[in-house]
C-alpha cells in the first residue's frame, strides 16, 4: 500500500533543513544548500522505505544508504540522530570539529550508521554498485526456498558532479551490464555546482545516458513537495528487478532560503538573518537552534523499530536455516564475524630452491588457485587484463546476470572491463559490504587510474587486494608509458596500505597471508612479468614481518637491501662482492608497512649501526632514504626493450650492484655510521 504524508511529515522535513542550516552555521563552515533541497527525499526514503537497525548499525540484511557526494553529509548525520544511531545533538553541534563523530565528510570509520566513506566525488555512487553486487552475490550463494536471506536494497543520492565524474560513469556502465535491480540512485537535479548554474558544463540528457547504460529511469519534477510522486518513484523503481533505478529528482538548493536555486547557498552557512528568515517560513522560533520537536523523534522512532523486529525476524529465519543448510550455515556465521575459515593459511603454497624461476605474476595465480576454494569470501577479477594478470582459478565462475549467458550471480569472478578506477571504488563497496574479500587485477602503473579509490580504501579500512602485475621496466617492451617509476613511492606513503613486492614464491605466500588476515588494511601486490628464482633464506614466516635478512655474514662491509625482481640480482652482487674481499648481508623488504610495525629492536637486527646500507629497487629512490645511506634507483622514465636489455641499460645487473656497492664501502669507509632506522623522536602515526 502506498505511503501517506500529513503534516508530521512536512516537520519532520523542515526538522532535517533546520539542523543542517544550525550545524553549518556553528561550524562556520559546510554545506547547506544540499540537505535542504534534498530533506524531502531522504524523510521519505528513511521513514517509509527503508529497513535498519540503528541498536546494530551492521545488521545483515539492512538497506544500505549512500550518500554520494559528502557535500550534504549534514543530512545524512542529522537522519542519523533523528533514527536513533549513536548521534547526540551534542555530536550535531561539533561538525567539523576535531575527534568528532561528525566529520567534514562522511567516514564510515568514524560515525555508526555511515556505510563508506565519501567526499571526492562520484566515489560513493560507484560504491553503492559494489554493495549492490554484495547483495546480489550474497542472495544467490544463501536464499533457499522459504529462506530469503538476503533482499536488502542499497539506495544513493548523488548530485550533478558525481554525474560529470569519470569513475560514475565507469560503475554506472557496469551496473547497466550487470542488471542490479537492487540498486536505486537518486539523481539530485538541482542545477547547481560550485561554479554556478550548471548549464556552463553540464548539458546532456542524463536520463538519456542512463536509459543508454540499461539503467530504468524515472523524473520526479517537484522534488521540494510532492511526496507522493517520491514515494511513487521508489515504489516503481522497487518493481524493476532486472535493471538498477535512476530517479532524477528536480531540488531547490536551499529551499526557504533568500539565497535558495544559487549556488550561494552551495557551499557556505546562511547569514543569521537569512537562517531566522528560514526558520519562521517554517513555522520555528528564529532565535532557537537544533531544536528537534518530540513528535518528529516518536515518527523516526516507529520507523527504527519495525526495522529492529526486521532483524529479530531474521535471526529466527537464520536459526532456523542453520537447521536446514548447516554448512551454507557457517559459512555465513564466518562472514558476518570477518573470520576465515579454519587451517585455510595451509594451502598457501611453499617453494625451496629446487623449484624453478617462476614471474610473481604466476605465483600469485598459483596461490589464487589454492586458496579461492577454501576461502569462499575472496571474490574478483580484472580490468580487462585476466590474461595478463593471472587472477582467474580454475573453479572460477563469472559474477553475471544469468540472461547474460556468461556466468550467474553466486559467481566470484568478476569482469570489470577497461575500468581501473570504477573497480576500485567497486571493491570499496564490496568491502563494505561485509562477509566478502575484493581482489582486481590491472597493471602496477594503471593503480594509479584509481588513486582516489585506493586512498578511500586506506581511509575506511577495508580489507581488499591489488593484484598489480608488470610492477617494473622489468614489464620490457611495452615502453615508459606501461613502466612504473613513481606508483610504489606514491602509494607507500599513503597512511594504512600494505603495499607488497614479493620476491619469490615464499614472499608471495607471505604478502596473501598478511592481506587477508590484515582486516582494517588494504593491499597492494606489486608482481613481476618476468621470472624470478626461487631464494634460499626465504620464508612465509620471515616474510610477513615486511623485511628480514636473506643473507647474513659476521663483520658485515655493506647491508644491501632490496624488493621483488632485484632481490636476486642483490644476491648475485653479495658474491661478486665476496669475490673481491668484501662482506655483504642481504636484507628482503617486501612490505615497508608491515615491516615499520615490528619492533625497535627487530628492525635493528634488520638495519644494524657500524656500516653502510644501500638499497636497490627499479624505481624512484624517494622514500628509502629511511632505510637506506645510499640509494640505487631510477629517478627518470623507463626504455623500451627486451627486459634484460632495459635492466642492463640502467645498471641493475649483479655486476652494477656490486659496483654500486664498492663505492658505498668506499664513500663511507672510516665514518661512525649510526642505522637509519633510530630517530631523535617515534614518528606520528
Amino acid at each position: 500500500m502506498a505511503p501517506s504524508f500529513d503534516k508530521l511529515d512536512t516537520l519532520s522535513i523542515n526538522t532535517i533543513r533546520l539542523l543542517a542550516v544550525d550545524a553549518t552555521i556553528k561550524a562556520n563552515s559546510g554545506h547547506p544548500g544540499a540537505p535542504m533541497g534534498l530533506a524531502p527525499v531522504s524523510h521519505v526514503l528513511f521513514n517509509k522505505f527503508m529497513t535498519f537497525n540503528p541498536k546494530n548499525p551492521k545488521f545483515m540484511n539492512r538497506d544500505r544508504f549512500v550518500l554520494s557526494n559528502g557535500h550534504g553529509c549534514m543530512l545524512l548525520y542529522a537522519l542519523l540522530h533523528l533514527y536513533g544511531y549513536e548521534l547526540s545533538l551534542d555530536d550535531l553541534k561539533s561538525f567539523r570539529q576535531l575527534g568528532s563523530k561528525t566529520p567534514g565528510h562522511p567516514e564510515a570509520a568514524d560515525t555508526p550508521g555511515v556505510e563508506v566513506t565519501t567526499g571526492p566525488l562520484g566515489q560513493g555512487v560507484s560504491n553503492a554498485v559494489g554493495l549492490a553486487m554484495a547483495e546480489a552475490h550474497f542472495a544467490a550463494r544463501f536464499n533457499k526456498p522459504g529462506y530469503e536471506l538476503f533482499n536488502n536494497y542499497t539506495y544513493a543520492i548523488m548530485g550533478d558532479g558525481c554525474v560529470m565524474e569519470g569513475v560514475a560513469s565507469e560503475a554506472s556502465s557496469t551496473a547497466g551490464h550487470l542488471q542490479l535491480g537492487n540498486l536505486i540512485v537518486f539523481y539530485d537535479d538541482n542545477h547547481i555546482s560550485i561554479d554556478g548554474d550548471t548549464d556552463q558544463a553540464l548539458t546532456e540528457d542524463v536520463l538519456k545516458r542512463y536509459e543508454a547504460y540499461g539503467w530504468h529511469t524515472v523524473w520526479v519534477k517537484d522534488g521540494d513537495n510532492d511526496l507522493a510522486g517520491i514515494a511513487a518513484a521508489i515504489e516503481e523503481a522497487q518493481s524493476v528487478k532486472d535493471k538498477p533505478s535512476i530517479i532524477k529528482v528536480t531540488t531547490t538548493i536551499g529551499f526557504g532560503s533568500k539565497l535558495q536555486g544559487t549556488h550561494g547557498v552551495h557551499g557556505n552557512p546562511l547569514k543569521k538573518d537569512d537562517a531566522a528568515h528560514v526558520k519562521e517560513l517554517f513555522g520555528f522560533d528564529p532565535n532557537d537552534s537544533f531544536v528537534v520537536p518530540q513528535e518528529v523523534y516518536d515518527l523516526a522512532a516507529k520507523q527504527a523499530a519495525a526495522g529492529a523486529a526486521a532483524e529479530e525476524a531474521w535471526n529466527q529465519l537464520f536459526a532456523k536455516y542453520t537447521s536446514e543448510y548447516p554448512e551454507l550455515a557457517a559459512d555465513l556465521k564466518l562472514r558476518i564475524e570477518n573470520k576465515l575459515p579454519e587451517g585455510w593459511e595451509k594451502a598457501l603454497p611453499v617453494y625451496t630452491t629446487s623449484d624453478p624461476a617462476i614471474a610473481s605474476r604466476k605465483l600469485s595465480e598459483t596461490v589464487l588457485n589454492k586458496i579461492c576454494d577454501v576461502v569462499p569470501s575472496l571474490i574478483g577479477g580484472s580490468a580487462d587484463l585476466t590474461g595478463s594478470n593471472f587472477t582467474r582459478w580454475k573453479t572460477a565462475v563469472d559474477f553475471q546476470p544469468l540472461s547474460s549467458g556468461f556466468g550467474e550471480y553466486s559467481g566470484r569472478y568478476i569482469r570489470y572491463g577497461v575500468r581501473e578506477h570504477a573497480m576500485g571504488a567497486i571493491m570499496n563497496g564490496l568491502a563494505a559490504y561485509g562477509g566478502l574479500i575484493p581482489f582486481g587485477g590491472t597493471f602496477l602503473n594503471f593503480v594509479s587510474y584509481a588513486a582516489g579509490a585506493v586512498r578511500l580504501s586506506a581511509l575506511s579500512e577495508v580489507r581488499l587486494i591489488w593484484v598489480a602485475t608488470h610492477d617494473s621496466i622489468g614489464l620490457g617492451e611495452d615502453g615508459p608509458t606501461h613502466q612504473p617509476i613513481e606508483t610504489l613511492a606514491h602509494f607507500r606513503a599513503t597512511p594504512n596500505i600494505m603495499v607488497w613486492r614479493p620476491a619469490d614464491g615464499n614472499e608471495t605466500s607471505a604478502a596473501y597471508y598478511k592481506a587477508l588476515t590484515e582486516t582494517h588494511t588494504p593491499s597492494i601486490l606489486a608482481l613481476s612479468r618476468q621470472n624470478l628464482p626461487q631464494l634460499e633464506g626465504s620464508t612465509i614466516e620471515k616474510a610477513i614481518k615486511g623485511g628480514y635478512v636473506l643473507k647474513e655474514v659476521d663483520g658485515a662491509d655493506v647491508t644491501i637491501v632490496s624488493t621483488g625482481s632485484e632481490v636476486y640480482l642483490a644476491l648475485e652482487a653479495t658474491k661478486i662482492l665476496e669475490s673481491k674481499g668484501y662482506k655483504a648481508r642481504l636484507v628482503s623488504l617486501p612490505d615497508w608497512h608491515t615491516f615499520d610495525k615490528q619492533s625497535e629492536e627487530y628492525r635493528l637486527s634488520v638495519f644494524p649501526d657500524g656500516h653502510p646500507i644501500l638499497s636497490v629497487e627499479v624505481m624512484t629512490t624517494n622514500g628509502w632514504q629511511k632505510y637506506s645511506h645510499e640509494q640505487f634507483g631510477i629517478n627518470r622514465f623507463g626504455a623500451s626493450g627486451p627486459f634484460a636489455q632495459v635492466y642492463k641499460k640502467f645498471g641493475f645487473t649483479g655486476e652494477g650492484i656490486a659496483e654500486r656497492a664498492e663505492k658505498t664501502i668506499d664513500f663511507w669507509k672510516g665514518v661512525p655510521l649510526r642505522s637509519p632506522i633510530r630517530r631523535a623522536f617515534a614518528q606520528v602515526e
